[in-house]
């Protein structure tokens, strides 16, 4: 009994994180470029009481034996980096990447991020930035006297500048891909950094080399589900409950055996 007191608080420590991880999603319903977290869960050491295949007789083998598992654990929390919806915004400096890729953004300690978020702006010096104002990697900067922008699906950036008719090139949009973009760091602003398990960037031109493309005034959102985050919610809370109904009942049970009477 006091083992499964101790099995059902792993329980109950999981199904909190994994309402931590329901929380967070929910939260960023409307956050541009935002990908949903998943809870991974996995069981902990099993107590042998009987190994499967153990002698039963000197002839024959149990089948089965008895194992008796500790409880549970989260082993691990992952980006889905499945599409989120697009939503025409018009905005010539909303951008979105259609496929996978990451824009490139410079940090202010000269490290490269990389973000999914094409909500871009241009800072007093005609810079593409971000809404934390760093800078677009590769810099494209938007001359003053320009009337209009315009962004291939190739990531070429070119402007109509007062008395042109031709539109005159501004700069070119790289894309970084990576071999497990789950593996990258959220660090928050809507921003990844690399690590070990993501692997080294692979940039391109947008629309080779299995990297997305462009799409100029559109903006990707969030990809969670609200439908979805709500199901879960109901599923993580039950299964709290239940674990704490365990350990009220293993605790009636103690409080029996400590009633006894000889």
């Amino acid at each position: 009994m006091l083992r499964s007191l101790w099995i059902a608080s792993t329980g109950m420590e999981a199904q909190q994180l994994h309402i931590d991880m329901i929380s967070n999603n929910l939260a960023n319903v409307n956050t541009v470029g935002f990908k949903k977290n998943r809870a991974d869960f996995e069981d902990l050491l099993y107590q042998d009481m009987k190994i499967p295949g153990a002698a039963s007789s000197p002839t024959t083998q149990v089948p089965t034996g008895i194992q008796i598992g500790e409880g549970v654990r989260t082993v691990a929390t992952q980006k889905i980096f499945s599409m989120g919806n697009l939503q025409n915004t018009g905005n010539s400096l909303d951008l979105a990447i259609e496929g996978g890729g990451f824009f490139q953004i410079t940090m202010p300690d000269g490290q490269i991020s990389y973000a999914r978020d094409g909500t871009f702006k241009l800072n007093r010096d005609g810079n593409i930035v971000t809404s934390d104002g760093y800078l677009l990697e590769p810099a494209v900067a938007i001359p003053a006297d320009a009337t209009a922008v315009y962004v291939s699906s190739d990531g070429i950036v070119s402007v109509n500048r007062a008395g042109q008719t031709v539109p005159e090139a501004a700069g070119n949009l790289e894309l970084a891909k990576f071999v497990n973009p789950a593996g990258l760091k959220a660090i928050g602003k809507n921003l990844y950094q690399q690590t070990a398990s993501s692997g080294d960037p692979q940039t391109g031109v947008p629309g080779e080399s299995g990297i997305g493309t462009i799409a100029q005034g559109y903006l990707e959102m969030s990809n969670v589900s609200v439908v979805e985050e709500m199901v879960n919610m109901i599923v993580a809370q039950r299964a709290y409950e239940i674990n704490s109904k365990s350990i009220q009942t293993a605790d009636d049970m103690l409080q029996i055996a400590n009633n006894l009477r000889r």
